[in-house]
């Protein structure tokens, strides 16, 4: 569920006009609901409270800060996969004792800056990884706690994009290889292996492969006990879906009940790192209508916001609910849903059914808090786009519009052209 509602014929977010945001920033922009993000967190601390787990959000899903700071301030840690998500979620106060961190292609820059925050532990994704993790430790004169993320190479039904869990894609480490680290684990004096990470994907919607995942780790850690292997943590990543068109997701609760019972029988503190699930319906894009283009064979609705701002519909072919702002009864037309990007890639919609809407009018672009604004771009040299967020009758910009000073801030001309 989420608190963008209709009222008396307009879109709200909570209890402010979507219209009225318009209005105060122009178009487009990114609009966050503060009691959906907080709601959606609750939910998933309240469906696992029985094993208190460490909840880390995914900010690579959403890295605003009033999003960063919203969650930390409900019991919320992070997961990070670099040293500027490092660095944001030091800016909102974030416990480093909350924090850990992914990614394949740790830098020593990225490493060292870790070790001196003090985060809770580094989910390691290859063996040249843990050795340049060990080295960096002893030059530094400290311990530090890794987790190694194993590939369990279970296939989950979603974009194959944002599959991770398969030993085709470049992610985590087999069975065979953990094994033999475990085994010579003497050989990395300087790291604590202390906990085992899965992540299998992203937007999956049933909880078979979760549960083939975990109770594949499951019966790992039982093996590892008996080989006097002991962990500590057990990190089961995120990947939970949400609803874009009509999609019939599991509850967190419903998650929580088919997942709880391998996790129990494990004895380890238990961290997840949920994204989408927290912030992907907690958000939508508001873009305005330019024209409306008929070329004799297809209809175009135009609109002001482009690829570069919401790059889903293109990258994924994901499916985003569309509706206007303000609920109107004209007539239905078929029609792309477009932007002013200079690629035939540039689309929100293809062949949706659309009312008849004119120039100005404002369109809300559903479901667009998660993989949002995170990997919008300056193509065709345009600014990022806003961020506003709503806590019931307040509204307040927490990202300003990006200028063209902005753009060219640290470029120069060489010499030599001059």
């Amino acid at each position: 569920m989420h608190d963008f509602k209709f009222k008396k014929g307009e879109l709200y977010c909570e209890d402010v006009r979507v219209a009225e945001i318009a209005e105060k920033v122009g178009t487009p922009f990114y609009l966050y609901s503060h009691h959906t993000l907080v709601d959606h967190l609750t939910k998933i601390q309240k469906a696992f409270e029985t094993l208190n787990p460490l909840v880390c959000f995914a900010m690579k899903s959403n890295s605003n800060l009033a999003v960063l700071k919203t969650l930390a301030d409900h019991g919320a840690g992070f997961d990070i996969v670099s040293i500027g998500e490092l660095k944001k979620v030091l800016t909102i106060g974030a416990d480093p004792k909350k924090i850990v961190f992914a990614s394949v292609g740790k830098t020593e820059e990225e490493i060292r800056f870790a070790i001196e925050t003090g985060i809770l532990l580094f989910n390691v994704e290859s063996v040249p990884e843990l050795e340049e993790i060990d080295r960096i430790a002893k030059d530094m004169r400290k311990k530090v706690q890794v987790a190694l993320r194993v590939n369990p190479d279970v296939e989950a039904p979603t974009h194959d994009k944002i599959t991770t869990g398969t030993l085709k894609k470049k992610f985590g480490i087999d069975l065979t290889s953990t094994r033999k680290i475990l085994k010579n684990r003497a050989k990395y004096p300087n790291v604590k292996i202390n906990g085992l990470h899965i992540h299998i994907g992203s937007q999956i919607i049933t909880s078979a492969p979760f549960i083939n995942a975990i109770k594949k780790i499951a019966e790992f850690i039982e093996e590892l006990k008996q080989q006097g292997h002991e962990m500590e943590y057990l990190d089961i990543g995120g990947g939970l879906g949400i609803i874009y068109k009509d999609e019939k997701p599991q509850t967190a609760q419903i998650f929580a009940d088919a997942i709880l019972p391998y996790l129990e029988k494990t004895g380890l503190k238990i961290v997840m790192e949920p994204g989408r699930f927290i912030c992907g319906n907690a958000g939508i894009f508001v873009t305005k209508v330019l024209y409306l283009k008929d070329n004799g064979v297809k209809k175009f609705l135009i609109v002001d916001g482009g690829m570069n701002d919401l790059i889903r519909p293109s990258l994924y072919d994901a499916y985003h609910e569309i509706v206007p702002v303000k609920e109107t009864k004209a007539q239905k037309i078929k029609a792309d849903v477009v932007g002013p990007i200079c690629e035939s890639g540039d689309f929100f919609a293809h062949d949706r059914m659309m009312p008849r809407v004119k120039k100005d009018d404002l369109l809300a672009i559903m479901s667009a808090g998660a993989y949002g604004f995170v990997m919008s771009s300056n193509y065709n040299v345009r600014g990022r786009v806003p961020e506003v967020m709503v806590k019931e009758n307040k509204f307040e910009l927490t990202k300003e519009r990006e200028t063209f000073e902005d753009l060219i801030r640290g470029e120069k001309i060489p010499e030599f052209l001059n």
